[in-house]
């Protein structure tokens, strides 16, 4: 375990999966995290994870690249999630340096590794500074390949409780209809006269059942307010979009948290790219460096 500190932002993170475990503000804890290191080998729903090769999800758990389909394991239903069975969620990453207040995690992915060609190299730094926790990813490979980075932690802003009461904006003036497999159909709609309209401040809960679990073009940045407290969370990103999960699958049967406990916003490249020629690309080349950086901010 890495423990960082900087002013009043505790935070705590783990080689396996690169989790960040706890995240602390003025002592109270706004992340979804298992007390006990071992249980995120079986209880956890990516919780403060890095999640990949490719985050999200591709369709029937193939693509074709440079002429060569490539088949990976299905693991949601007919698709494959955030990497597949044994994505980077679910191996120890190497500490290569550490600082009070930054980790830098690294982890290599053999070619081949869950169907993905080429070996990638893929290193995350967490780094806190004053009010702030920010995110830095790089990737490299020695081949073509694909590549989805993004974070999975949950947050709630009240540190307890259930989430569909907080306040949230996301700049985007687009979103991506999906499928019953909750693959992207290719379009990207307008938010307007939607559910998915959070351009202004919109509690969470107010629509839709709170059954979010889609991905918004983003023009801007997002920002989260917890309305008892007053705490605020903005998100600014070099990503084109967010995944924006209301948290509405979580069981408590598997873990220590049920329904609406916590939300997720995973800034990432969107969902089955690799299969949408009119999505931005995510493929990497040898000589190339994927790098992809998001900072959370907190105010009172």
């Amino acid at each position: 375990m890495i423990e960082l500190a900087s002013g009043a932002l505790r935070a705590r993170v783990l080689p396996y999966g690169a989790v960040l475990q706890s995240l602390e503000i003025g002592g109270v804890n706004v992340v979804l995290g298992l007390d006990d290191p071992a249980d995120y080998l079986t209880r956890s729903r990516y919780f403060g994870a890095v999640v990949g090769r490719y985050a999200n999800r591709i369709a029937g758990g193939r693509f074709v690249l440079d002429g060569v389909e490539h088949t990976l394991p299905v693991n949601n239903g007919a698709n494959s999630l955030h990497g597949g069975t044994k994505g980077f969620d679910k191996h120890d990453w190497t500490v290569a340096r550490s600082s009070p207040k930054s980790v830098t995690l690294t982890l290599t992915s053999p070619d081949g590794d869950q169907g993905y060609p080429g070996e990638l190299t893929a290193t995350v730094t967490y780094t806190l500074d004053g009010d702030a926790l920010r995110l830095d990813y790089t990737a490299v490979a020695d081949a073509p390949t694909v590549v989805n980075l993004t974070n999975h932690t949950y947050f709630n802003l009240a540190g307890g409780g259930d989430v569909r009461g907080h306040l949230l904006r996301i700049e985007a003036g687009r979103y991506l209809p999906v499928d019953g497999g909750k693959i992207p159909t290719g379009e990207l709609a307008s938010v307007r006269d939607t559910p998915f309209d959070f351009t202004t401040p919109t509690v969470i809960g107010q629509r839709y059942g709170a059954a979010y679990d889609h991905c918004f073009v983003l023009d801007g940045g997002i920002r989260v307010v917890e309305p008892v407290s007053g705490l605020a969370m903005e998100v600014a990103t070099t990503e084109p979009g967010v995944q924006f999960y209301a948290g509405g699958m979580l069981d408590p049967a598997a873990t220590p948290y049920g329904p609406f406990s916590g939300f997720c916003l995973e800034t990432q490249h969107f969902p089955d790219s690799p299969n949408q020629p009119s999505f931005p690309s995510t493929v990497l080349r040898p000589g190339e460096r994927m790098e992809s950086s998001t900072t959370y901010r907190f105010t009172a």
